[in-house]
């Protein structure tokens, strides 16, 4: 079973990376919220050059911030997906007025669409099926529409524990792409061991779901972080394994990084060609410079400096 990665790096060992690392680390992504991307001087000294750069949109957020870090990252030379959390958009008026200013003031042309982490909704919306339904991003169109997935389920949807619900949205989500212009993946919740993200994976092969899976990876961050974010975004089975590893002390203080889940989906991609997941999406939840770096050191494409000659 692949589990986390606790020890330390050997900083004066040079860094090795295998192929198969490299080739599922190739165009991976990152998300950002607009107050974390406020801190980043120049978003060209970290990331490869048309990194995906999804934008989260948390509750209580200013749209007008939204679209100011999609022009930022997109004048930057990013492929910009800002979300689109269904329960706090109030109407169909309010959702056309978002892709409006996304479209005009920063030309973004992708989206993730998610129901959000809010418990009502605040209007007409409360999960992205109902967003699609309104042929909205088709009309504007859109060339690539993410929505999201859940390796270890969601209780917000289905309370009883099971994938009932999920699996019905996934089926529904799978079969509207045959009716979209655009481009479609899962872009998923993060998850930290391996073994069952392959299981995942492979049960939605068998249940005919085609879309490609973008899997959700917590980027390096301090145990601590790891268990509040956690909590908070819902995930599963996973947050054992990281309060197991928190009751040993020494281990509590020593940094996370995703090395061994990495390794073991990327071994398991390149012995299975047809394995469904394509990409890596990071959540930095220990900061995006330490991702960037991380990800760079690790076998990911390096960002060329803005003002590299």
């Amino acid at each position: 079973m692949a589990l986390l990665n606790f020890r330390r790096k050997d900083t004066s060992a040079p860094t090795t990376t295998s192929p198969e690392v490299e080739a599922l680390l190739k165009d991976y992504s990152i998300e950002v919220m607009p107050r974390t991307a406020e801190k980043v001087e120049d978003f060209r000294d970290l990331l490869p050059a048309e990194t995906r750069v999804y934008i989260a949109h948390i509750e209580g957020t200013p749209i007008e911030d939204m679209v100011a870090t999609a022009k930022r990252l997109n004048e930057g030379g990013f492929k910009v997906m800002p979300h689109f959390p269904a329960r706090i958009i109030k109407d169909k008026a309010t959702l056309a007025d978002w892709i409006s200013r996304y479209q005009g003031e920063a030309d973004v042309k992708q989206a993730l669409l998610l129901a959000g982490g809010v418990a009502s909704p605040h209007g007409d919306f409360s999960d992205s099926m109902q967003l699609l339904e309104t042929g909205l991003f088709d009309e504007a169109g859109f060339e690539r529409l993410h929505v999201a997935g859940h390796p270890e389920g969601n209780r917000d949807i289905d309370s009883d524990g099971s994938t009932t619900n999920v699996d019905a949205a996934l089926k529904w989500k799978n079969d509207f792409q045959t009716r979209t212009d655009a481009e479609m993946a899962l872009a998923t919740q993060f998850a930290f061991d391996a073994d069952p993200i392959i299981k995942w994976a492979d049960d939605l092969r068998e249940a005919g779901i085609t879309l490609p899976v973008h899997i959700g990876i917590a980027g390096p961050a301090k145990l601590q972080t790891l268990i509040k974010f956690a909590i908070a975004c819902g995930v599963g089975p996973s947050l054992k394994v990281l309060q197991k590893r928190a009751m040993d002390v020494t281990k509590l203080l020593l940094p996370y990084e995703p090395t061994d889940v990495i390794n073991t989906l990327a071994a398991h991609k390149a012995a299975n060609p047809d394995f469904n997941i394509t990409h890596v999406h990071f959540f930095p939840l220990g900061g995006i410079k330490t991702n960037a770096t991380w990800a760079q050191e690790n076998g990911g494409a390096s960002a060329v400096p803005a003002n590299a000659d």
